[in-house]
């Protein structure tokens, strides 16, 4: 599994808080880690949904290749939004990771995973499947709004969006 950390947050926020071009904006520490890849980072790709993880298995049946998944969950802890199938069938198309606003499960084989993931919490009840939900619009909870195409980083130290990807030796 490729843990390897390409950047460090803190060290971003160092670098860019001052620069507002880069819109930097810091993820209240919400989430937990599930997945094998602790460190992960991608352009922005947005889903709000409560309770039905219809759209989050059609995403991600599409080539994530620099992308990170960014799920609106309405913040339930009812159903999980996640789990085993669909963080196989994102590492095989090349997503970074998944950040939720709500629930995973299958939380042991994830974390075996060459996938990063956080989200609020497990839950080992399944979602709905009515297919409801909107894709690739601006989402806000963590008092963060991450809008579709801007970038995410996410290591140990928090989630961190930036308006583009970052440029430093700190991404290297």
């Amino acid at each position: 599994m490729n843990n390897t950390i390409h950047f460090h947050t803190a060290d971003l926020c160092d670098r860019f808080e001052n620069d507002i071009s880069v819109g930097l904006q810091v993820a209240e520490p919400m989430f937990n880690d599930f997945g094998g890849k602790r460190a992960f980072y991608g352009e922005i790709v947005t889903l709000k949904v409560f309770e039905d993880n219809s759209l989050v298995r059609e995403i991600l049946k599409e080539s994530g290749k620099g992308k990170v998944l960014v799920v609106d969950g309405g913040g339930s802890l009812r159903c999980a939004l996640f789990g085993d199938q669909l963080g196989l069938l994102a590492q095989n198309n090349g997503w970074q990771g998944i950040v939720i606003y709500g629930c995973v499960r299958d939380s042991d084989v994830l974390a075996e995973m060459n996938i990063g993931v956080r989200a609020l919490a497990t839950q080992p009840q399944r979602s709905r499947k009515k297919g409801i939900g909107e894709k690739g619009i601006p989402v806000h909870f963590a008092d963060t709004t991450f809008m579709p195409g801007e970038w995410i980083c996410v290591d140990g130290d928090g989630i961190i969006v930036l308006k583009k990807a970052p440029v430093c030796s700190e991404c290297a």
